[in-house]
């Protein structure tokens, strides 16, 4: 499987045969898909109508609209479904946040309570991280990818390290370079 896998990967999309190729490489890594879009929306806490099984679906959509080369190895293709996976999370959000705004709707005098300022602001706390996120991509990206890598793909230092090039120690000094900017941004 392993071997099916790789060939799939490094075969591009617009090649002959490349779509199919995207759908079956989606099948043999459904499961691992699956459990990328749990963790991703796990740590959105319900502020999103999605499931996890919608968003999968979602980013299958996405990706096979991606044109471009291959994909090197599992991992690169697997971080690559995880930013996917974010940015999809975060344009939920937002369309929420713009429905609140009025979005073409009558404004409605309501007061709900706790329950929805407190996932107010837990959305807002996500687009706050994202942003940061962004920020750092632009200043560092290698420490965006290693926040990435750990955080939203699950990866442990040494599959970092091995994805990136680099050695786990500098993964080490990486991570903790970006904790800290990140906590400087969101303070």
């Amino acid at each position: 499987m392993t071997g099916d896998i790789t060939r799939l990967l490094h075969m591009g999309p617009d090649e002959p045969g490349g779509r199919a190729a995207r759908d079956r490489l989606f099948e043999l890594l459904y499961n691992d898909l699956h459990r990328l879009a749990h963790s991703r929306l796990r740590r959105a806490e319900g502020m999103t109508s999605l499931h996890t099984t919608a968003l999968v679906h979602e980013s299958y959509l996405r990706l096979q609209g991606v044109a471009g080369p291959a994909f090197p190895d599992r991992d690169h293709f697997l971080s690559y479904a995880a930013k996917v996976m974010r940015s999809i999370v975060i344009d939920v959000v937002r369309a929420r946040q713009a429905d609140r705004r009025g979005g073409g709707d009558a404004p409605v005098t309501l007061d709900t309570g706790l329950a929805d300022r407190a996932s107010i602001e837990h959305e807002n706390e996500v687009l706050r991280v994202h942003e940061a996120l962004e920020e750092l991509a632009a200043a560092e990206p290698r420490l965006a990818r290693v926040v990435e890598l750990r955080y939203f793909v699950g990866l442990s230092e040494p599959e970092i390290a091995e994805v990136l090039g680099v050695t786990e120690r500098t993964v080490q000094r990486d991570w903790q370079k970006a904790r800290l900017f990140l906590s400087l941004q969101l303070a």
